[in-house]
């Protein structure tokens, strides 16, 4: 299923995308696609049910985040060896962990600030997955058993926060609007193997990344396992799994960042595209 928010925002409704590309709407049959939707039994509830059946939405609503009331919003740095050397790293012996503000998440067609004395906005196409039950001390065999669904992810940096302040990379990750997610959750059963998904993204048109979950120096299954072992996941936490080479700052000669106006467009295979304008906050 290929499962949505739409609506505007703060007020957004459940509702499937169907086989003809037509939102149905689902708040006659749950309430939100939240965590809780994934241990009611109401994922499977739905999967019994025929779409067609449901009331079509009208006209071209604004699609939210993907799943909402998210708890955690964990992300993998340097998870692709081609990205670590563009940015100069060695790539790392084990996941690199930092959170991102629940309040960066965005709709995935929202506009996306560009903060106050930023010179550094930068952008990162990434798989996102979100967890569909309790996962403690998980081992690396069954962890893609807690995936409820997974979903494209961008996550908009300032650089200059993250890594030219003092503190941690969650300074530079987690503005308001640097965390568009969606536009689907797709559930895991149509998700086979998370590790062969191509990854895009455009710049006003100009293609910058080019990437695939294959080339992932730690797969889904090794990032779950191992949060699991410092930290309880619950339904629907939300883990970008990090970002494939051609970001900003790796651009050469120069880096090269984002600046009012600009518009990205970004997707990953089979989980939907995103389109961001970006303003100045």
């Amino acid at each position: 299923m290929k499962l949505l928010r739409y609506g505007p925002k703060d007020q957004e409704k459940p509702g499937v995308l169907d086989a003809d590309g037509v939102i149905r709407d689902l708040s006659g049959m749950i309430d939100d696609i939240t965590g809780d939707t994934f241990t009611g039994g109401d994922l499977e509830r739905l999967e019994a049910m025929e779409f067609e059946d449901l009331p079509e939405v009208d006209g071209n609503p604004r699609i939210g985040p993907c799943v909402g009331n998210v708890g955690k919003f964990i992300c993998i740095g340097l998870n692709y060896s081609d990205h670590a050397a563009e940015a100069g790293q060695t790539p790392p012996d084990e996941p690199i962990v930092f959170m991102k503000a629940t309040t960066a998440i965005n709709g995935p067609n929202d506009d996306v600030e560009i903060p106050r004395t930023s010179q550094k906005t930068d952008w990162e196409v990434e798989l996102g997955f979100v967890i569909g039950k309790r996962a403690k001390y998980v081992g690396v065999a069954e962890a893609l058993d807690y995936v409820a669904g997974y979903c494209t992810v961008n996550d908009v940096s300032e650089r200059s926060f993250q890594s030219e302040r003092s503190g941690q990379w969650t300074k530079g990750k987690s503005h308001d609007t640097f965390g568009p997610i969606g536009p689907w959750l797709v559930t895991a059963d149509e998700v086979p193997d998370p590790q062969v998904l191509d990854l895009w993204l455009d710049v006003d048109g100009d293609r910058k990344q080019t990437g695939n979950t294959s080339t992932m120096i730690f797969d889904v299954a090794t990032i779950i396992s191992h949060l699991s072992q410092f930290m309880t996941l619950e339904p629907g936490d939300v883990v970008s799994t990090g970002t494939p080479p051609g970001v900003g700052m790796g651009h050469k000669p120069d880096p090269i960042y984002l600046k009012a106006g600009q518009t990205v467009t970004l997707g990953v295979e089979g989980l939907g595209m995103q389109t961001q304008k970006m303003i100045q906050a």
